[in-house]
């Protein structure tokens, strides 16, 4: 396996989306019935435990089910204990939405819960770590209102609950929750392993 390090030039996905694609409509009734049962001491226990605390994230709770393992490189990943107790309901949304993309060998990278409260926004920012450049990053909105926007530059949009929706993450993007309700989203990224290496080889070529 070539370290992500040694590659010279910034790894180029030609199907990761050049501001904001629609993937469809996703059943999350199931799942977001768990979700509002969720007491408040969970998300500050995971959120607290969280490996992504950044700045950006300031007014932002996480509960994360599958992380990277470096920030240099989406090809090394885990699972936390939790996603035990998750994944038979919410592995079937990750499959629904990601058929757009018809890879024989995806692979989830990372998977998280993020909550958002009301009044709250993410600062402005780009996915700036090398394990995040690559993959297709995808949100399937659980809670939200028709005040909370997302900005991808140089567009501002309304994601609904119950659609997946890919944001280009290496664009200039930011959350405003400007109603009185909680945002919450169920986030992942997504890759071909054989297109990352096909990637990979090409740069070090």
């Amino acid at each position: 396996m070539v370290e992500i390090d040694k590659v010279k030039h910034k790894l180029y996905n030609p199907q990761k989306t050049k501001t904001m694609r629609e993937l469809g409509i996703i059943d999350i009734s199931g799942v977001k019935d768990k979700i509002l049962q969720l007491a408040e001491d969970v998300w500050d226990k995971n959120d607290e435990a969280k490996p992504n605390k950044f700045k950006e994230f300031h007014s932002t709770k996480h509960i994360i089910f599958k992380f990277v393992k470096s920030f240099k490189d989406c090809r090394t990943h885990y699972e936390l204990p939790l996603w035990e107790d998750w994944k038979d309901i919410i592995q079937p949304l990750l499959d629904e939405a990601v058929k757009p993309y018809a890879y024989t060998d995806g692979e989830f990278s990372r998977i998280m819960l993020a909550k958002l409260d009301p009044q709250s926004d993410i600062n402005i920012h780009k996915d700036g770590n090398k394990a995040a450049t690559f993959p297709h990053k995808i949100h399937i909105p659980i809670i939200t209102n028709p005040d909370c926007i997302f900005f991808v530059n140089p567009t501002t949009y309304h994601f609904e609950e119950g659609k997946a929706y890919e944001v280009n993450n290496l664009a200039q993007h930011y959350v405003d929750n400007q109603g009185d309700t909680r945002r919450i989203h169920l986030i992942f990224e997504y890759y071909s392993p054989s297109l990352l290496e096909k990637a990979i080889h090409d740069s070090v070529a």
